[in-house]
């Protein structure tokens, strides 16, 4: 099985430069002007997911909650700390999960629409 996840947005070269330059994902592809949508395929070759922002003329007004989070595994403690090192450098800061489950087992900040992200280190060997 094949999995996107697919969110519209207001500002997609911010999306987009966030999730390939701060978090390290990959641009697999993208569109322009598809019935009036602009959009572009992030995540990692040779994995069977990806995240899909989209823009239009259409102002989005995100609704979500505290819980509503992204839970990214890094494949080793390295990869943990170096994607907690650009995180800082890019003045990105940590905030306090509600769900303290999520402030024990990796760090939790916000992407350039205010949705949650978490990267844990619980799959780390």
């Amino acid at each position: 099985m094949t999995f996107r996840y697919a969110r519209h947005t207001n500002n997609l070269e911010k999306i987009k430069s966030f999730y390939i330059d701060v978090l390290g994902l990959e641009l697999l592809g993208g569109f322009e002007n598809h019935n009036h949508y602009d959009g572009v395929f992030i995540g990692k070759q040779d994995e069977n997911w990806h995240l899909e922002f989209t823009q239009s003329k259409e102002i989005v007004n995100h609704i979500f909650n505290e819980d509503d989070i992204l839970v990214f595994y890094p494949n080793n403690k390295l990869e943990y700390q170096l994607l907690l090192e650009k995180i800082k450098k890019h003045s990105i800061e940590f905030i306090i999960a509600k769900n303290p489950y999520w402030n024990e087992n990796g760090k939790l900040f916000l992407d350039p629409d205010g949705y949650r992200i978490v990267i844990s280190h619980l799959k780390i060997n």
